[in-house]
């Protein structure tokens, strides 16, 4: 949400903040779904994506059919536990997350995945437009081994339309997810809460056909 000049280089584990033992918050109900920010169990998928900033990212998702609750969160970093502002820093490692459970018989991981490369600029490394930092990479992080093979696929097909349309180099990681940290109330449904607040996501302008 601001320029940072910090390098941008995914610290070492041994570099990062430590964070604490207890989580910053516990996990509340949708304010737009009604549904837990944390929703798990039967007939619900779960995957998280990083594309920029999550507040944007998230309004994308749950005004999605077939998508049952979604949540803002820290992932693929070191630091337990981190807050906003330690995530900002760059010294956790974390890239901002959008947590989306699904009901597969009602919308696929596919379909989830158009609009997470349709939606921002995946060549772009450690930043998404003005948004620059670690923690705004591109990231699909699965909870399936067949949501990871689902995610290298598309990441691939996607890569080659980027290509022939001469716009860049796929930087986007795909790996299972470890450990997803709840981000603070005020993040949740943050576009909702603040219709008119920031959102700065932005794609190249080329289709991806699931």
């Amino acid at each position: 949400m601001f320029w940072s000049t910090k390098a941008l280089k995914i610290p070492a584990a041994s570099d990062c903040l430590p964070g604490r033992a207890a989580p910053i918050v516990s996990p509340g109900v949708h304010e737009v779904l009604g549904t837990p920010l944390d929703l798990a169990g039967a007939g619900v998928e779960v995957v998280a994506l990083g594309l920029g900033c999550f507040w944007g990212a998230e309004r994308l998702y749950w005004r999605m059919k077939g998508v049952r609750s979604t949540a803002v969160g820290y992932a693929a970093g070191t630091t337990p536990n981190p807050t906003y502002e330690e995530v900002c820093s760059g010294a956790t490692g974390h890239a901002e997350v959008v947590r989306v459970a699904f009901d597969p018989s009602l919308v696929s991981l596919e379909q989830i995945l158009v609009v997470f490369w349709e939606s921002h600029d995946p060549t772009q490394g450690m930043r998404q437009g003005n948004d620059v930092g670690t923690q705004y990479r591109s990231c699909v992080l699965t909870t399936t081994e067949a949501q990871q093979c689902i995610a290298l696929a598309s990441r691939e097909a996607y890569a080659s339309s980027l290509a022939g349309a001469g716009v860049g180099t796929v930087t986007t990681t795909v790996e299972p997810l470890a450990e997803l940290y709840f981000a603070e109330t005020y993040h949740q449904q943050y576009l909702h809460k603040n219709p008119g607040g920031y959102c700065g996501l932005r794609g190249t302008g080329v289709r991806c056909v699931s």
